[in-house]
């Protein structure tokens, strides 16, 4: 259950004619009251012998009771509270004791016998609007400060209480919604977000990897962003607004949005703090990006993509091992990974990462302050991958993409757990979202290169895959039998041929990589040890090309069925795998 506390205004009556009327597109449907303060409001939407207008001069008296001069400029509080989609349809009495239970939360109508007059008007199933005159029946004015996080803590009762869906509480740290006149004019627009969305999105991605102001205005003209910036007296630039060209306002002109209105973390001083690197981090190691050796075949976009795999494996690795204020930067440094991996991904990947990307952006904030420069490594990562390009057709095709999807799906994991643990309920919750999306990324990037390893892993003679077996068995003797049984198994034996071919002992490193992380819980084990053998070993993702002469004394066959990632039904502990 949503409460929202919109804007405070000084015209009740324009209110009410909204609330009563057809509603922007006809979706009003029978306006009428379902509360008042004193329980007898007369209802124009009920009773056609009473206006609009009487209902506006009832809620407006206590106004006489001020001198027009000491009258409240904005005096109309509205509050509207709107049910899950999947909840229950409530009936108007149910919706009317909600009504009484906001107000009286809110300060609006706190019980004392003196409270502001009020209305409720429900003209949907899903959800009510409460009006009222922010005058109390004494001419004193409500105590009704922090009146949006008192809505939120009652209607996290009332879930309870009535069985509805729990929304994950609020810290105050989320981006600012669009407004419902922002959703309709996108809609009349044939926007696929509104303009806010997509600037946000359109500006985080300019953030992600830049390494100061110059190269971030610079992404946001490509991007063909308007910018206009706010500059001191002293020359100094003290922050900045962007607007899309085709964005217009009720004059005709830009509509631009501050930074700091698209996100907090979005002001110029903010983004700042991401450039700033403190001297004990610059002379310390702890945040160098990761060293790679040379790889066979490996090209400019997929070194970049190897080289975040392993930068989000040391952020992985300092989520759940690190202090806090670590912790919450690298999480933030992986929302501009996924930006600049979303930026540069094949069409079939392209739509899960953007959506993984944009709703994985809420986890990136909360009250814990993040130390910025030990985040260094992830955000290189970032700044490699943009340049590099997509890495489709140059080099490993969708292979070292798959790879490093498959270690950010961890990470998400990683992430949600760690909020968890710090009761963040609406950025663990965006966490685990991302995980679905990154999910179904993994499993369009990995089709091709599993495929490839699967067919490679049944062309063998049956002595050489015997050996693999046994080796298997060797090291997981509990989970030898499952992995056999996985569609994955042959890309698996595959890469434990790879590993040897390479120099490896491959009894050492699956040891190793099965003791990253446990495996029972895995949907398929064998994704799993293939990507974690493959960056191990340092082997290429991409495995040689399956029209390669086949060895002798095997028959060539068709690929196996692509593998599904590595996750059971449920996510919440999926951070303990890699």
């Amino acid at each position: 259950m949503i409460p929202r506390v919109h804007q405070q205004g000084s015209n009740t009556l324009g209110l009410l004619h909204y609330l009563y009327g057809k509603g922007t597109r006809e979706e009003h449907i029978d306006p009428h009251l379902v509360a008042s303060f004193d329980g007898m409001a007369t209802d124009p939407g009920r009773d056609p012998s009473v206006t609009k207008a009487d209902l506006r001069h009832l809620l407006d008296q206590t106004l006489s009771l001020l001198d027009a001069d000491q009258r409240p400029d904005k005096r109309v509080w509205h509050c509207s509270v709107r049910a899950a989609p999947d909840d229950p349809i409530l009936s108007d009495e149910q919706w009317g004791d909600i009504a009484r239970r906001m107000v009286a939360a809110t300060g609006i109508d706190p019980g004392d016998g003196a409270g502001c007059r009020w209305a409720a008007v429900r003209h949907a199933d899903d959800h009510i609007h409460i009006v009222a005159t922010l005058v109390r029946e004494d001419g004193r004015s409500p105590d009704h400060h922090r009146s949006g996080k008192r809505a939120q803590a009652e209607c996290r009762l009332i879930e309870k209480e009535l069985g509805l869906r729990q929304v994950a509480a609020g810290d105050g740290t989320a981006a600012k919604r669009a407004t419902s006149a922002e959703r309709h004019k996108a809609e009349r627009k044939g926007r696929d977000r509104p303009a806010r969305d997509e600037l946000r999105e359109t500006v985080r991605r300019a953030v992600a990897g830049a390494d100061g102001e110059e190269e971030f205005f610079d992404r946001l003209a490509a991007a063909g962003l308007l910018i206009r910036k706010r500059v001191a007296p002293s020359g100094d630039l003290l922050g900045y607004k962007v607007a899309l060209p085709d964005d217009r306002n009720s004059e005709k002109e830009p509509a631009f949005y501050a930074g700091s209105t698209l996100a907090p973390d979005l002001s110029l001083p903010r983004i700042r703090e991401r450039w700033a690197l403190p001297a004990e981090v610059a002379s310390s190691a702890d945040g160098s990006l990761p060293e790679q050796p040379d790889l066979p075949n490996m090209t400019g976009p997929a070194f970049a993509r190897r080289r975040a795999t392993a930068a989000t494996w040391q952020a992985l690795l300092i989520i759940d091992h690190g202090d806090d204020g670590t912790a919450a930067a690298q999480i933030a440094a992986a929302g501009e990974m996924l930006d600049a991996l979303a930026k540069t991904s094949a069409a079939h990947t392209r739509a899960q990462l953007r959506e993984a990307a944009f709703v994985f952006e809420r986890a990136g904030r909360s009250h814990v302050k993040a130390v910025r420069g030990h985040d260094r490594a992830l955000r290189q990562a970032a700044r490699d991958l943009v340049p590099s390009g997509p890495v489709l057709g140059r080099g490993e095709d969708c292979a070292s993409t798959a790879m490093l999807v498959d270690m950010a799906f961890f990470l998400a994991i990683a992430t949600a757990n760690w909020h968890a643990k710090k009761r963040h309920g609406q950025q663990a919750a965006a966490a685990r979202q991302a995980a679905e999306h990154l999910r179904a990324a993994y499993q369009a990037a990995a089709g091709a290169p599993m495929a490839v390893l699967c067919q490679r892993g049944q062309r063998p003679a049956p002595r050489v895959r015997q050996r693999q077996a046994d080796l298997l068995q060797q090291v997981l003797p509990g989970l030898a039998a499952r992995v056999q049984a996985e569609a994955g198994w042959p890309a698996l034996a595959a890469t434990l041929d790879d590993v040897r071919r390479a120099g490896h002992d491959p009894a050492a490193l699956l040891t190793e990589a099965a003791r990253r992380r446990e495996l029972d819980t895995a949907t398929s084990i064998s994704d799993v040890l293939v990507w974690r053998l493959r960056r191990g070993a340092h082997l290429s993702a991409l495995a040689e090309s399956p029209h390669d002469t086949p060895a002798r004394g095997s028959r060539r066959q068709g690929p196996s069925a692509p593998s599904t990632l590595t996750s059971p039904s449920t996510v919440d502990d999926f951070s303990r795998r890699r």
